[in-house]
């Protein structure tokens, strides 16, 4: 429809625990993307940027979310609510909370997400799920040990927004050699939901 301004201006990134906003996954979503006139921005935490390895805890990184998205909506001129926020494993984590807790976004892409610590399923991360009423992307492997197929379908149904389950077969939780695929993933959801 002519006239009506796109639903996703931009896309927040967030890297994984042990990664940099260069992490090949998220660099090949922004080559993805780009071409299609959405803007990525992809972050670093305090922590990699201080030069530690140790995540920085989690209001921290939170916080951290919440800042780049802020800027970016300024920097873009558009309303909060038209930049989309995700990453791989603690970085789409970070961003779903941040989301949870009252940060306006288009959309939530969440590659890998870390719904408990390997073999660890008693120790689920998804108590704000509740909270989230925006499109969320779930990207995962079918061998990951963060989260198995059947574990990320029961723990989003409590997610109020629509949801999106997208198995990428036989990947492990880093998805290795798969990055391709997985921007080509996340493009064609981010491209879908603009009007």
């Amino acid at each position: 429809m002519r006239g009506v301004r796109k639903a996703v201006s931009a896309l927040v990134l967030a890297p994984g625990a042990t990664a940099s906003r260069d992490q090949s996954a998220l660099v090949a979503i922004d080559d993805a993307l780009a071409p299609e006139g959405v803007r990525v921005e992809r972050i670093d935490f305090p922590y990699r940027l201080a030069g530690r390895r140790a995540p920085d805890r989690q209001p921290v990184l939170v916080a951290s979310v919440v800042a780049a998205a802020r800027k970016l909506a300024d920097d873009l001129a558009v309303p909060q609510a038209r930049i989309a926020l995700g990453g791989r494993s603690m970085g789409g984590r970070m961003c779903s909370i941040a989301v949870a807790e009252g940060l306006p976004a288009a959309a939530l892409v969440l590659v890998s997400y870390p719904l408990h610590p390997p073999g660890k399923p008693d120790r689920l991360r998804v108590e704000h799920f509740g909270a989230i009423t925006v499109p969320c992307l779930f990207v995962s492997g079918t061998r990951d040990r963060f989260a198995t197929p059947e574990e990320i379908e029961a723990a989003t149904a409590a997610i109020a927004g629509p949801v999106t389950r997208v198995l990428v077969e036989k990947g492990d939780h880093g998805l290795r050699r798969r990055d391709e695929e997985v921007a080509t993933i996340v493009a064609s959801w981010v491209l879908a939901l603009r009007l």
